[in-house]
């Protein structure tokens, strides 16, 4: 059956790209990088409303101890990384380039973990908490969405009234190009998914679940298959090396054959989609107890010396992350936050690791700099590559002459800012910025006009 799975390999229907995969660090086993002197732990790490401090400064906290409550529906909490005195509760820059509300501890020599957290490597198989129990564990350990998007994980769980999911999918595709963090999970951590699928298909009361996984990471795929060959229940999915093929509607397409409608989510068509980083997050919680407030992070890039993934607490600086691979390269021009494709690039290296954070790629000076843009030749490169279908070339020209209601009806919200047009296009437009600027001033748009 698997071996016939290998040969059918699935994929999405329209557009993508096959950029250089670059996955030096894929044969890294997981390391564990030491508490660094603080961490700096934003309070808000998640897409919603930030979380509301807890805490107070000259505070003595515990690892694991809740720092900062959901503020709202959409929200998660925020937990102690470390054990240590809150030096201070201020405005610092995060991995987004903005100024966000952050708590600084200065950690312990010697770590002091809540009382009820099991630290142990001890597997925990049985699952003996209800539905809403479930729920409740993963509310409060402030586990979000680990592939990027940060959403809070309690509330995708919540179906709404009216909508029911009979299948959930799990994603280790992992397809930016560089990073291995997933990867390395599937591999070190296959038991603990594997129990951290079955929770979630309980807190869904699903009875089918799909692991998605790219054909590069066969290893993975032999070893997941291997631990699911006797729960029919659970498969596992080779699919085809195509970018982004991790896009949630791209991974339901290619999965289910099911098509997500513009502008609705994954529920619409009767799926739930989770990370896998999220899944073992969802184990952590819900069977030892342990709340978020450490994950993996590929170290990588051309030059960098030793290639790792690191096991990091929360609030770590990035420049720890990059001592601990080598240290910065001589030749360095960017350092990026995620992938190449939809990471951000960052020019403060204290600025601390978060739920969301990836990878952290360094690229030479030589990959760095932008050509220059010329004009389009019309060739239609970008709308071929589009994913979701989508004219870029166009969605650009609008949003330069700022007419934001052409950019509405041509559905420039349904971009998920993949970069695919922009790697592709010959004249190197700036066609993701412009498409990114449009989508944000066509969102305050529909705001203005609904509080109206």
């Amino acid at each position: 059956m698997f071996m016939l799975l290998i040969n059918r390999l699935k994929t999405f229907s329209k557009g993508g790209i096959h950029p250089p995969e670059d996955k030096y660090s894929a044969d890294k086993a997981i390391e564990i990088l030491p508490l660094p002197a603080n961490v700096k732990v934003p309070i808000s790490q998640h897409i919603g409303i930030p979380a509301v401090p807890v805490v107070e400064r000259g505070e003595h906290v515990k690892t694991g101890q809740v720092i900062a409550k959901t503020g709202g529906f959409v929200s998660a909490n925020i937990h102690a990384s470390a054990s240590g005195k809150i030096a201070k509760i201020s405005e610092e820059m995060d991995t987004s380039g903005y100024r966000r509300m952050t708590i600084m501890i200065r950690v312990d020599k010697e770590e002091e973990w809540v009382e009820g957290i099991d630290t142990s490597n001890t597997l925990v198989k049985d699952i003996t908490f209800t539905r809403e129990e479930i729920l409740q564990k993963i509310l409060e350990g402030g586990i979000v969405g680990m592939g990027g998007a940060t959403f809070p994980s309690h509330i995708k769980l919540n179906i709404p009234r009216g909508k029911k999911a009979d299948v959930l999918i799990i994603n280790g595709v992992e397809c930016e190009p560089y990073l291995t963090s997933d990867h390395r999970l599937m591999l070190e951590k296959s038991e603990e998914l594997i129990i951290g699928i079955k929770i979630l298909m309980k807190a869904l009361g699903v009875e089918r679940a799909i692991v998605g996984i790219e054909n590069n990471k066969t290893d993975a795929i032999s070893k997941l298959a291997d631990l699911t060959n006797a729960d029919s229940s659970i498969s596992i999915a080779p699919l085809k090396v195509q970018y982004p093929q991790g896009g949630e509607k791209q991974l339901i397409k290619a999965l289910i054959d099911r098509e997500v409608p513009s502008g609705g989510l994954p529920i619409d068509v009767g799926t739930v989609v989770h990370n896998v980083g999220t899944t073992y997050a969802v184990y952590e919680a819900v069977q030892k107890n342990k709340p978020l407030i450490e994950r993996i992070v590929t170290v990588t890039g051309k030059s960098i010396k030793n290639p790792s993934n690191l096991l990091v607490r929360i609030g770590t600086p990035v420049s720890d992350l990059i001592e601990a691979a080598g240290g910065l390269p001589d030749d360095t021009g960017k350092v990026i936050s995620g992938g190449p494709m939809m990471g951000k690039a960052i020019d403060d290296l204290s600025i601390p690791v978060t739920k969301g954070t990836s990878g952290i790629l360094i690229l030479p000076e030589q990959e760095s700099v932008r050509n220059k843009s010329k004009v389009c030749i019309r060739c239609s490169k970008c709308i071929s590559v589009c994913p979701m279908g989508l004219e870029p070339f166009y969605l650009m020209t609008v949003t330069q002459r700022g007419n934001y209601e052409e950019a509405e009806e041509n559905r420039i919200l349904d971009c998920i800012e993949c970069g695919s047009c922009a790697y592709i296009c010959p004249s190197n437009r700036e066609l993701l910025d412009y498409i990114r600027l449009g989508k944000s001033n066509v969102t305050n748009i529909i705001r203005a006009r609904e509080r109206v």
